[in-house]
């Protein structure tokens, strides 16, 4: 069967479009509707220098705003960690939780509710826990050369015991159990200004290093023993992407929540529609991954009104299935 493949341009405006359009559907749509023309009135008073009212500004702004904001980051740190793993491991099926940086965001942000704490609280622990995690496994896996088979072991390896402990601690703590419980299904529910201002520096940090090595990444494609032959550190280029992708999921994962196979999904369609010349797939991922996300977001809270459902359950239904197909196509 033949690949689809559609000029690079074409693929990253075709992304900037759906991001757009995708922003300003989740800002018109929700319980209380908004016309479209509000909602660039509402956009036009929150750039000027007089601060905004009424309730279209109220909703658009200060309630929706920051959430669709947010839900893009989330969605591109996530897609790009995808792709960056992906090449690192020579493995379509990998993602960004291959190093143990969800379970140690769990298990970091599930520890701090347990001790009473909340809000940014909770998203601080969860980011110092991923770092963390990822340290420890850059460290078990030097021991044997740092490869990308050894990084994928010794992450499993550490992946499993924060599980375990995460187990631990949710036995534990029995009334914090239901706010741990929405927070590791994944949410953007109650997320304000603040969430965005923890993220996105750290998010487009990462994504800035992981482009600035997109070059070595495509000769990586090749093998490491054929990249190390043409002069590419390869140690220090893995070191570093590593550390970008990690940057990028840990701000993710401590925003909001566990959410899974956008960085399964995204970068994996994105290689089939443009190639795997990483100067278009990392910014590709970005952009379709935070679309993905913002539509997912819209459907969590739309779809049961006036219950809102995870967002993780959301990419969980489209994820599972693609995850499924690409297995039977022969991760492909």
């Amino acid at each position: 069967m033949r690949r689809l493949r559609l000029p690079r341009g074409w693929l990253l405006a075709a992304g900037w479009a759906w991001l757009v359009a995708s922003a300003l559907c989740a800002l018109a749509l929700g319980s209380v509707p908004v016309q479209l023309p509000e909602v660039w009135a509402a956009l036009r008073g929150a750039m000027s220098t007089a601060p905004g009212g009424g309730p279209a500004y109220a909703i658009v702004v200060e309630l929706r705003l920051p959430r669709v904001v947010l839900a893009g980051l989330v969605g591109a740190a996530l897609a790009t960690s995808g792709a960056a793993y992906q090449t690192l491991f020579r493995n379509p099926l990998a993602d960004p939780y291959v190093v143990g940086v969800a379970p140690g965001a769990a298990l970091g942000a599930v520890g701090a509710i347990a001790a009473g704490l909340g809000g940014l609280a909770v998203s601080a622990a969860a980011f110092a826990s991923a770092a963390g995690a990822v340290f420890l496994v850059y460290r078990l896996a030097a021991t044997r050369g740092r490869g990308p088979e050894d990084l994928l072991l010794a992450g499993l390896a550490a992946g499993t015991f924060f599980a375990a402990v995460l187990s631990v601690v949710l036995v534990l703590s029995h009334g914090s159990l239901q706010q741990a419980l929405a927070w590791l299904l994944g949410s953007l529910g109650g997320r304000g200004w603040d969430h965005v201002r923890l993220a996105g520096p750290a998010v487009l940090a990462g994504y800035g290093l992981a482009r600035s090595y997109a070059r070595e990444l495509d000769v990586l494609l090749l093998g490491e023993e054929e990249a190390s032959s043409v002069g590419v550190p390869v140690p220090r280029v893995r070191a570093a992407v590593v550390g970008a992708a990690t940057l990028m999921t840990a701000a993710a994962v401590a925003s909001a929540g566990l959410v899974g196979f956008v960085g399964l999904v995204v970068p994996h369609a994105m290689r089939r529609l443009g190639g795997s010349v990483h100067a278009v797939l990392l910014p590709g991922s970005a952009l379709w991954g935070a679309a993905l996300l913002v539509w997912a977001d819209l459907l969590a809270r739309t779809a049961a009104a006036p219950l809102e459902i995870p967002v993780g359950a959301v990419t969980a239904l489209v994820g599972v299935p693609f995850f499924l197909w690409v297995l039977w196509r022969g991760a492909g």
